[in-house]
């Protein structure tokens, strides 16, 4: 059985390849699927629905697919519609759990009151990391909305809906998706498991591959034997 792969949020999914080789050294067949917009470049601006329509046509029935960040909120938008669609998912450090955060209330204020700055390049960028947006700056004007969409439709997804076999993989230094929300994710997802890694941060493709590709092919047999 082939895993499949949807990347996070990155318009440069290629280091993705050297985990596949890693995996296959394992005897795992795994394929990237680049996400419209990101690893596959578009001017369409996105939302949820648009990518879970992607994801359906792109993924099998029965099959099993991984997740990270962004990725991981697609599939978990789409197994909350049909959790039967896929034998199983790994999450990846995911993206989708909603948490209402004062931090971000409040930087929205910050970031109404510096927009007399916004005309600087610099000014920018340090309204859009208050705001948690490390993306964004660099984003075309359509990915920009897009992320925009995206988070926003966290308020509305039912995360205990989706009662797909779950294998869910968390980075215990990870402060884009911190660790707290993999935790909720876990008590959401009747039946699934948890795995905690020490010292990991949000994108371990980055930092070991082949550290990676273990833990990934430990949870893509488990599923399998399922």
């Amino acid at each position: 059985m082939k895993l499949y792969i949807l990347h996070g949020w990155t318009y440069k999914p290629e280091p993705w390849l050297e985990v596949i080789k890693d995996l296959k050294a394992q005897g795992i067949e795994a394929e990237l699927l680049r996400v419209p917009g990101l690893g596959k470049p578009s001017k369409k601006v996105y939302t949820i629905e648009d990518y879970v329509e992607w994801a359906k046509e792109q993924l099998p029935k029965g099959s099993i697919a991984l997740g990270h960040s962004n990725g991981g909120r697609i599939l978990l938008n789409l197994l909350s519609i049909d959790p039967n669609y896929l034998k199983g998912i790994i999450l990846l450090d995911s993206a989708g759990y909603y948490e209402k955060s004062a931090k971000r209330d409040v930087s929205r204020g910050l970031s109404k009151v510096l927009s007399p700055l916004k005309k600087s390049k610099f000014a920018r960028r340090i309204v859009h990391k208050v705001l948690g947006a490390s993306d964004y700056e660099n984003a075309p004007e359509n990915m920009k909305q897009t992320l925009a969409n995206m988070i926003e439709s966290d308020k509305l997804l039912d995360i205990a809906k989706v009662t797909t076999p779950t294998q869910i993989i968390w980075g215990a230094d990870d402060n884009i998706t911190p660790l707290r929300q993999g935790k909720k994710i876990h008590e959401l997802i009747k039946g699934s498991e948890l795995t905690v890694k020490d010292g990991w941060r949000h994108s371990r493709y980055l930092v070991s591959t082949s550290e990676l590709a273990d833990e990934i092919a430990d949870k893509f047999k488990k599923l399998g034997d399922k």
